[in-house]
């Protein structure tokens, strides 16, 4: 389920991309929030989805966010962020990450899609 609600928000970015159509940051999260709304763990969903990529990580533009506010900035072609979904209980807690960056009429995802659950222990 949080495997398949990070790839909706990458298949969105991806669409709107190739269609040359504007993004804002909340229509990314709002994807990815409504698949986790559908399997039953909204409520535990309890962060924004994504953030923006800097040299130091965490950058100033645009936040995949929806949840702790309202990003309505485009994502911009040259631009890396975050795709970060993951839900949170007091028992235990899922996520997965995967950086993309965006070109005129591409997303890249930048590194392996993980499939399977890694344990922490």
């Amino acid at each position: 389920m949080i495997r398949d609600a990070r790839d909706t928000a990458i298949d969105l970015v991806d669409g709107r991309l190739r269609e040359g159509q504007p993004l804002q940051g909340w229509e990314v999260d709002r994807a990815a929030r409504e698949r986790v709304a559908a399997a039953g763990l909204a409520a535990y969903f309890v962060h924004r989805t994504g953030h923006s990529l800097g040299e130091e990580v965490h950058g100033n533009g645009v936040h995949l966010d929806d949840y702790e506010t309202h990003d309505d900035r485009r994502l911009l072609p040259g631009t890396g962020f975050t795709i970060e979904p993951g839900v949170y209980s007091s028992a235990f807690g899922v996520r997965t990450e995967i950086n993309m960056y965006i070109g005129e009429r591409e997303a890249l995802v930048t590194g392996p899609r993980q499939t399977e659950i890694v344990t922490l222990g």
